[in-house]
């Protein structure tokens, strides 16, 4: 399996604080049959900015150590790009990732609101022939809030990664609800960790699939993980029309 969205190496962001770290999570991802890794340190979230060529090193030398350690994973690099004004440009210029160098970009919203030049953005990039992807978008206060943003952003063109740890309710039942509202929508394309440690953001990746196949069938699952392979590839990913998320039950009323 393929993890489009994790924080592993070492030292970068608020994920892996060391090499050792770094290869612990390794050594937790293949346990949970992941052989491949986009690590995707964040950049321009206000904290932490981590330029392209960073990442590629970072890479590199975390590879070279997974092949002395024995440890059958291959991290390649990527970026969770906080949505901001010059995105576009300074993708042209060169100074971006996207998710291993494919048309496939990760982006991430606020958590508290959807900045509103996020349509006209994601337009723009897909004139450009990208695909915007966006990061965990159940957590974000302004999309539980009302979902219709999110839709619309899908019926537009753009994807997106939903936690592995929302679906297993290290977040809450409330998230978990709301998790499995947006797959039921057609709102969600691909499965991701956003592991940053195994303490407290860790995997979960089978825990995660196991919760979407008693849901909604193994069809479901299997279409997620092999949208990973298919954004590894550079390929255009399955897709279902999305649907308006489904209001929220109110027990007790008639």
């Amino acid at each position: 399996m393929i993890d489009i969205h994790c924080h592993i190496l070492p030292s970068m962001d608020d994920g892996a604080r060391s090499l050792a770290d770094s290869i612990e999570m390794a050594r937790a991802a293949v346990r949970e049959g992941i052989r491949t890794i986009i690590a995707t340190p964040h950049h321009k979230n206000g904290s932490y900015e981590n330029e392209q060529t960073a990442v590629r090193e970072a890479a590199d030398l975390l590879n070279k150590r997974l092949m002395k350690e024995e440890i059958p994973l291959t991290v390649l690099p990527g970026q969770e790009i906080r949505i901001y004004g010059d995105l576009k440009r300074e993708l042209a210029e060169g100074r971006l990732l996207s998710l291993n160098d494919t048309k496939y970009i990760l982006i991430e919203f606020p958590f508290d609101h959807v900045p509103r030049y996020a349509e006209q953005l994601f337009y723009d990039l897909q004139l450009k022939g990208y695909i915007p992807v966006i990061a965990h978008p159940e957590r974000n206060s302004e999309i539980r809030e009302n979902p219709s943003l999110l839709y619309h952003l899908i019926e537009k063109g753009a994807a997106s990664q939903l936690t592995t740890g929302s679906l297993a309710g290290v977040f809450g039942k409330q998230m978990k609800a709301f998790s499995l509202r947006l797959a039921e929508a057609n709102l969600i394309h691909f499965l991701a960790s956003d592991a940053h440690n195994l303490k407290t953001r860790d995997f979960r990746y089978q825990e995660a699939l196991h919760v979407l196949e008693k849901e909604f069938g193994t069809e479901y699952s299997y279409m997620l993980t092999e949208n990973a392979e298919l954004l590894l590839q550079n390929q255009a990913i399955y897709r279902q029309a999305p649907q308006p998320v489904k209001r929220k039950k109110r027990f007790g009323l008639f």
